[in-house]
């Protein structure tokens, strides 16, 4: 073998496996919150009227698995949405939005979301819209959410790319607040 092709492939395994230890690093900070629960504030595009802008706004990583991590978002009384991450067997997340009704059955929207594409970053990963998403919800086809976790804070984000439609919650890590009621649809 070439020493050309060898050290390429011995640069693609090495960058491989740190792009990996990435998503494994943000992994593993998440799991770190689990039973914990944090306030946040709309940072960008909230607006009156649109469910959230006004209401207290609680994430509670709730469950963390091996391969599953539960995040209740409650806002105000509405205890409908759990953002759910999953991790593949390649270690790519994916993130899911779980949204039920009070009686706890599945909303007609609902398990929409996508695969992050690559490993992200330690402290960042995006998800753009998977085809189950775009042919639940057409006008969801150009969505991508991100969510970051540094030391202080979790953002959750949403940006449609074809229009100027942006949703930003920043959640302050630095102080626990009290864990809500369980979401809609948990026993």
């Amino acid at each position: 073998m070439k020493k050309s092709l060898l050290l390429t492939l011995l640069f693609i395994a090495t960058t491989t496996f740190a792009q990996k230890q990435n998503a494994t690093i943000f992994w593993d900070n998440l799991t770190k919150l689990c039973g914990q629960s944090f306030e946040g504030k709309i940072v960008k595009g909230g607006k009156e009227g649109d469910g959230f802008t006004g209401e207290k706004l609680v994430m509670h990583v709730m469950s963390c698995d091996k391969n599953e991590i539960r995040v209740p978002f409650h806002v105000g009384n509405n205890h409908s949405r759990t953002w759910v991450l999953t991790k593949d067997s390649k270690g790519l997340i994916t993130l899911k939005h779980d949204h039920r009704k009070e009686d706890g059955s599945e909303d007609e929207v609902t398990q929409y979301g996508g695969t992050a594409s690559n490993y992200g970053s330690e402290t960042l990963q995006y998800f753009p819209a998977d085809i189950f998403t775009q042919k639940l919800i057409g006008y969801a086809y150009s969505n991508v959410w991100w969510i970051t976790l540094t030391k202080d804070a979790f953002s959750y984000n949403l940006e449609k790319i074809d229009t100027d439609r942006v949703f930003s919650v920043v959640f302050d890590l630095k102080k626990q607040v009290e864990t809500p009621v369980k979401p809609w649809g948990t026993k």
